[in-house]
């Protein structure tokens, strides 16, 4: 007698793969990847001239000028508004106290880093700083490139120190601590800190702004000046900011472009994830042969996550442009890997606090 044959079963269907940030950017153009890397320049008296950029997707704005207008967080509002996916920019700028405040006329001026350190405790630096937050936050500034944690304690800054009064102390016990005490104040506010300038400016041999530079021997900032960028590390800092000097003994070209700074220290040694900022107007790039553009694809090639840039208000649009094409140019011959952009990118977000899953 014949078997009865088994009932036949429906098909079961495949599950839905979960949707991920890295999923999301496997779809995304390599302009688009790239504009997200890229913060543009603008003159924070006129936010609106950018809007161009913003709509074609870059990552963020920094704001320059020394008076912002009453008007500013209006401004932002309607800027952020021409962002495509509804994924605003990144807007930053330079607050840190004395020489170096570029709106201070809204959110109150404070003292230099040196003075805070000489002067008061770090409970009394994290609620000045918490205060400059919470006023930064109102007006549409999501990032402070800001505590300088470089060890100094020379004259200035000017055109042979960047640091100077910038620096909280010769002391890298106390840089770090009232480093540490300006960045919590900072998150407290709602504001994300970029610690700066790793792996630490302290008694270089010159301004980068102005010339090629090094830093003093790395053999020397392991003992004396790493310290308060490992402490910020260790404390979750959201952002470091990559200085343009070369680390005699670790590296023979800036650290904002070597793999062995950012890749093999800061994340590697140190296990940094949150986001790595570097500037490329810089004589240090230019005097190797660095372009913005060059530099924009040899700063993420290295470990970088956004790049911002300095140039005139006319020239803003035509160096994005230039930046874009470098990157994407690179990744198409095979000079930069897709996923490491997409590793940069996914940084970003993650900064921004985005969600690629929940966007339509």
């Amino acid at each position: 007698m014949a078997s009865t044959p088994p009932p036949s079963m429906p098909d079961t269907p495949s599950p839905t793969p979960a949707c991920t940030t890295g999923g999301r950017l496997a779809t995304w153009t390599l302009d688009r990847l790239a504009a997200q890397t890229i913060v543009v320049p603008v003159d924070e008296r006129n936010v609106g001239a950018v809007r161009a950029e913003v709509s074609a997707g870059v990552g963020g704005v920094i704001l320059f000028g020394t008076t912002a207008p009453g008007d500013l967080a209006a401004q932002l509002q309607s800027l952020n508004a021409a962002a495509p996916s509804g994924i605003s920019p990144i807007v930053m700028t330079d607050e840190e106290g004395g020489a170096v405040q570029r709106m201070a006329n809204v959110v109150g001026s404070i003292p230099s880093a040196r003075e805070m350190g000489a002067s008061m405790s770090p409970v009394q630096i994290e609620q000045i700083a918490q205060r400059l937050a919470t006023r930064m936050r109102a007006a549409g500034v999501t990032m402070d490139l800001a505590p300088v944690l470089d060890v100094d304690g020379g004259a200035g800054p000017n055109n042979r120190n960047a640091d100077g009064t910038r620096s909280f102390s010769a002391d890298e016990t106390v840089a770090s601590r009232d480093g540490r005490a300006f960045a919590a104040g900072l998150a407290a506010g709602g504001i994300d800190a970029a610690v700066k300038h790793f792996p630490g400016l302290g008694q270089a041999t010159g301004n980068t702004d102005v010339t090629p530079a090094s830093t003093v021997s790395w053999s020397r900032l392991l003992s004396h000046g790493l310290l308060p960028f490992a402490d910020a590390v260790g404390a979750h800092a959201s952002a470091v900011m990559v200085a343009n000097a070369t680390v005699p003994g670790l590296s023979t070209v800036p650290a904002s472009i070597s793999a062995t700074v950012i890749q093999g220290v800061l994340r590697g040694e140190l296990a940094f994830q949150g986001l790595v900022v570097t500037s490329l107007s810089t004589p240090a790039l230019q005097a190797i042969g660095y372009s913005v553009p060059r530099a924009a694809v040899a700063a993420l090639h290295a470990g970088a996550d956004m790049v911002l840039f300095n140039a005139d208000a006319n020239s803003v649009a035509s160096v994005t442009t230039q930046i874009v094409a470098a990157i994407t140019s690179a990744v198409r011959r095979g000079a930069l890997a897709r996923n490491t952009v997409e590793g940069a990118v996914a940084h970003v977000l993650a900064t921004k606090h985005v969600n690629l899953c929940a966007l339509a």
